[in-house]
């Protein structure tokens, strides 16, 4: 399990996070050339704010697994806190509290998973189009199911963690700069 999780890290870092980068990176040009061209030059082109939004949105998606890996999310986390300081059971409890709504979170993105693939299909067969009528929907409505799956796929992980730990053992640790895998 180490093995597979140390090459699923490096998939993310290498694949799915410079692919994002490189997302967000064209957006932010294509921005500001339409900034640009409808300020200075008077004129723009209804589709390129349509690219932007999207693409930006496919960018993000790309990116939901590797937040949540490294715990770069919004999470509400009160109670856990609290419990951590009252004492050893207290802990523990916040332990499980944690472990159950991580659990609670992967069968979640299960089902948006389950339920995203037909809405894939009906976006090629209807032929959805975004606004501006330029690009279709689906393959938008894809990349977000690519996101979610790999979003599955990490929290797969960790609920595997969260268990190991709750029995004592320390598993799936984040590879280190010096491991072959994660080298970049």
């Amino acid at each position: 399990m180490e093995k597979v999780f140390a090459i699923w890290c490096a998939f993310q870092d290498r694949i799915l996070g410079r692919a994002a980068s490189l997302i967000l990176l064209g957006c932010t040009l294509l921005a500001l050339l339409e900034i640009f061209r409808r300020y200075v030059l008077g004129f723009s082109y209804e589709w390129q704010q349509d690219a932007v939004t999207f693409f930006i949105l496919s960018g993000v998606y790309l990116y939901f697994s590797i937040s949540q890996r490294h715990g770069e999310h919004l999470a509400v986390t009160v109670l856990p806190e609290v419990l951590e300081m009252v004492g050893p059971r207290a802990r523990r409890a916040a332990e499980v509290i944690k472990l159950v709504a991580l659990v609670l979170s992967f069968l979640f993105m299960l089902a948006l998973v389950w339920w995203g693939i037909p809405e894939v299909r009906e976006a090629v067969h209807y032929e959805t189009r975004t606004e501006s009528l330029s690009f279709p929907m689906w393959p938008f409505l894809a990349v977000l199911l690519v996101g979610f799956v790999c979003m599955a796929i990490t929290m797969f992980f960790q609920v595997y963690r969260g268990i190991q730990k709750l029995r004592g053992r320390t598993v799936l640790e984040e590879p280190s700069e010096s491991d072959g895998l994660h080298r970049q």
